[in-house]
């Protein structure tokens, strides 16, 4: 069982962003703006929040502007800083600083599972957290620290789960799970790749974000396409929980109770950009009190 500190972060963004056409015919879903920052900015905070300073993000075509962003740009900084505009040349500095980033590019869509494999090189024999990059997790919320600690105490490999309504089970992985007594942590006994109704173990979805163990590698490896004809990281999962914890195997849950957004799906994507422009110093005051008056008005009003 490896026992390292988790230092690095998997950040898979090499999807299409079908989802959101046209807006992502040129611009990758994970550069879309919430608020006044890129969705894929958040996640890459949330892992440095949580002491994971070496990201890799896992791209693909039409995807440069992933890695622009994370650069410096030293025309605009020049600029800025000639007009004495401080506070948005931080704002652009502040992203090329925010840790070591580095990419590797997925050449065909084979799945979250290929996805996580290309990071092989990069991660090595070492513990690592995957973050998926249109899953966001509202500030303040520190489950990928909790994750981290059932880590250092179990071993393995850990997921966060979620509760859904049972009519949503069918668009998520699903976990069999049993209590762990004296911890807030579960055991996770089995896995269900996007269950129907009927056949579903539970209402606790796998979300993303993961902290893996390196055995994860040689299953993946292993792992025929699953569903979709991709490469499932639930599938690898589901052998890892069945594996012993000198090989790298078992996994836990935490269940999340805080609010997570799709910010490839649009009506979540809307409520992530108006929670937290609601939340913000500068910009809730005066937006709540317009958020009131709107939603009494005659203009939308649904009776």
């Amino acid at each position: 069982m490896s026992s390292n500190r988790v230092t690095k972060a998997v950040i898979p963004a090499a999807g299409l962003g079908t989802r959101f056409l046209p807006a992502t015919k040129a611009t990758p879903k994970e550069m879309l703006p919430v608020v006044d920052r890129p969705a894929i900015q958040y996640v890459v905070e949330e892992a440095v929040d949580a002491g994971l300073d070496d990201v890799l993000i896992i791209t693909g075509r039409n995807k440069s502007s992933l890695e622009d962003h994370f650069d410096r740009n030293p025309m605009l900084e020049r600029t800025l800083f000639t007009k004495n505009d401080h506070d948005r040349l931080a704002s652009v500095m502040a992203a090329a600083e925010l840790a070591k980033v580095h990419y590797v590019r997925q050449g065909e869509p084979r799945g979250l599972g290929h996805a996580v494999l290309c990071a092989d090189m990069h991660v090595g024999e070492e513990p690592f957290a995957v973050l998926l990059g249109d899953d966001l997790i509202d500030t303040g919320n520190y489950v990928l620290e909790q994750m981290l600690a059932v880590r250092e105490e179990f071993g393995g490999s850990v997921l966060c789960l979620m509760e859904v309504h049972e009519s949503q089970i069918h668009l998520y992985g699903c976990a069999a799970v049993t209590p762990v007594i004296g911890s807030e942590a579960v055991k996770v006994k089995d896995l269900v790749e996007k269950p129907d109704t009927e056949s579903a173990p539970s209402n606790l979805a796998v979300i993303g974000r993961y902290v893996l163990d390196p055995a994860v590698f040689d299953v993946l490896r292993n792992t025929p396409p699953g569903r979709g004809d991709e490469i499932q990281l639930t599938d690898a999962l589901k052998t890892l929980a069945q594996m012993p914890a000198s090989e790298g195997g078992g996994v836990h849950g935490v269940i999340f109770k805080g609010r997570r957004y799709d910010t490839g799906d649009k009506q979540s994507y809307l409520q992530a950009t108006v929670r937290l422009a609601s939340a913000r110093g500068d910009l809730g005051p005066d937006f709540r009190a317009w958020l009131r008056e709107f939603v009494v008005s005659a203009e939308f009003r649904d009776d």
